[in-house]
């Protein structure tokens, strides 16, 4: 196991000179109430102002990316060049409390990611946001089978080891939280929430309305990476209700046209409509359709190498 006493702290930042400074600052403050060898790794997103050369000023390694790459590419390279095992991930607009992570780094050493949940009393999102927000924690705990306070936030921490093993998936843009929330969820992790405020941010936010669409479809997808019979039989069975629905209707009107009761008359052409067939095989496809990629994520999960042991269990010895 990686030393416990050593952290590293990666903030993503794009644009951000009117905050970097004072959340850099805020944040050593707080790590000197903890016992722990860290560093702060500012990720320079293709700034166009002075992010880079204030992060510098406040002495923080700093690494300055080419171009605008996006939030999670820049996580991504953060985390590829931490020195320690133990990450801590926060934003640079100043809207998550520094306060918080010396608590997150003492919880991870029982978990294997420790979330900040922005359920506190001091939360401050745009009420444009908060209903799609809703639609997508209640999507995703649908799917993962599991209450998520919060399912984006991005104040959290986890070891390299553990978010290594899902850099194949977790994408470059916003949406890089929220898929490490569904994926090790999924996967059955120990996953822990903390309250914690939010807080207006400096200047003006990335996320545009329509990101809502992106992240809408990534759960989707998610789903059908980790646990697809959670869309394929409630669909399934959507088409074969209507199906069965529709071919009872037939069978009850061919009756009554013919004013009586007889098995003959179901063996007459025209019966049992063109609908009722379409949508029962519809039905019957994409339930198989649905038991097989289950069954190709499954396989595939048991030959996904075992490096990374999960410390959602214990381990006792004589």
């Amino acid at each position: 196991m990686a030393d416990q006493n050593e952290v590293t702290i990666i903030i993503p930042a794009y644009n951000e000179e009117a905050s970097i400074g004072q959340v850099v600052e805020n944040i050593k403050e707080q790590m000197k109430r903890i016992d722990v060898r860290y560093e702060l790794i500012v990720v320079d997103d293709g700034s166009k102002d002075k992010t880079a050369e204030i992060a510098k000023a406040h002495h923080c390694r700093v690494i300055k990316q080419n171009r605008n790459l996006g939030y999670g590419a820049s996580l991504k390279t953060g985390i590829l060049n931490a020195r320690y095992e133990q990450i801590v991930i926060t934003d640079a607009d100043g809207t998550y409390p520094p306060e918080n992570i010396p608590e997150i780094v003492e919880k991870l050493q029982n978990a294997d990611m420790v979330v900040g949940a922005r359920i506190s009393q001091n939360v401050n999102i745009p009420l444009i946001r908060r209903f799609p927000k809703w639609i997508l924690k209640k999507l995703a705990g649908y799917i993962t089978g599991e209450t998520i306070p919060d399912l984006n936030s991005g104040l959290r921490a986890f070891r390299k080891q553990f978010v290594l093993q899902y850099f194949s998936i977790l994408p470059d843009k916003f949406s890089f939280t929220t898929t490490i929330t569904v994926a090790s969820l999924c996967d059955h992790y120990k996953v822990i929430y903390i309250p914690i405020d939010y807080h207006k941010r400096f200047g003006k936010s990335k996320i545009v309305p329509w990101d809502f669409v992106n992240f809408f479809n990534l759960v989707l997808r998610l789903s059908m990476l980790f646990n697809p019979l959670k869309v394929f039989i409630p669909v399934s069975f959507t088409f074969l209700f209507f199906g069965a629905g529709k071919f009872i209707m037939d069978i009850v009107v061919a009756f009554l046209r013919a004013n009586e009761v007889s098995f003959s008359i179901l063996t007459q052409q025209g019966v049992i409509s063109t609908t009722a067939l379409i949508l029962l095989l519809s039905g019957l496809q994409i339930l198989l359709i649905g038991m097989m990629s289950d069954g190709l994520g499954r396989k595939i999960e048991q030959r996904m190498p075992t490096e990374y042991k999960s410390h959602a269990f214990e381990e006792w010895e004589d």
